[in-house]
């Protein structure tokens, strides 16, 4: 049989071979370390991730402006450790100029002297709290503030949702893309 099929050829060449190291250029070949062959690809821990160091470890927020808890108007992900503050200006922006506001209902975390004179000069009332290492206290309205818990409800409603509560989506687009989706379904749930 190894005579006909020319086995006999062939593990006749094969005993013969001679043993070198392999190639270090070729990847995948040889069982040594090196750098993975996807190298021209986006690293694990790029900025499109949207994931950052937090208290409870890492993590994501969702920065949204609501008209109730049903209703979100504009909404932005930033890393864990990100400052509330600072995603005020993006947020105001991207509101529609349509939407006309007598009010802003804030918390603590946007308590900054440049957020309320942005506010006032636009002619919306800023609701926000002092933070408690401020030395001049601010007087802001208290039953106006209570009606921002229904921010609070919005996210809980989203958070309700397995797949935002856990995050399982690697990337910022595709877990940006399923909040998204959620606060939509929330909208044509209550029609």
């Amino acid at each position: 049989m190894g005579g006909t099929r020319s086995l006999a050829a062939f593990m006749a060449g094969s005993a013969s071979r001679e043993v070198r190291a392999s190639s270090p250029v070729i990847h995948g070949f040889n069982h040594c370390a090196g750098p993975s062959t996807r190298s021209g690809s986006a690293k694990k821990n790029g900025v499109d991730q949207a994931l950052g160091r937090s208290r409870g470890g890492w993590g994501t927020k969702i920065h949204a402006a609501t008209i109730d808890e049903n209703c979100a108007v504009a909404l932005h992900l930033t890393p864990g450790e990100a400052h509330d503050g600072r995603q005020f200006e993006s947020l105001y922006e991207s509101l529609d100029a349509d939407n006309v506001l007598e009010s802003a209902a804030l918390d603590k975390g946007y308590d900054a002297d440049r957020i309320r004179e942005r506010l006032e000069l636009d002619g919306i009332e800023p609701v926000i709290p002092p933070i408690s290492t401020r030395s001049k206290k601010l007087h802001y309205d208290k039953d106006l503030y209570r009606e921002r818990n229904r921010v609070e409800r919005f996210f809980n409603k989203i958070k309700n949702f397995r797949r935002i509560a856990t995050r399982y989506d690697k990337l910022r687009k595709t877990f940006f893309a399923a909040v998204y989706l959620c606060a939509s379904f929330l909208i044509v749930r209550i029609r």
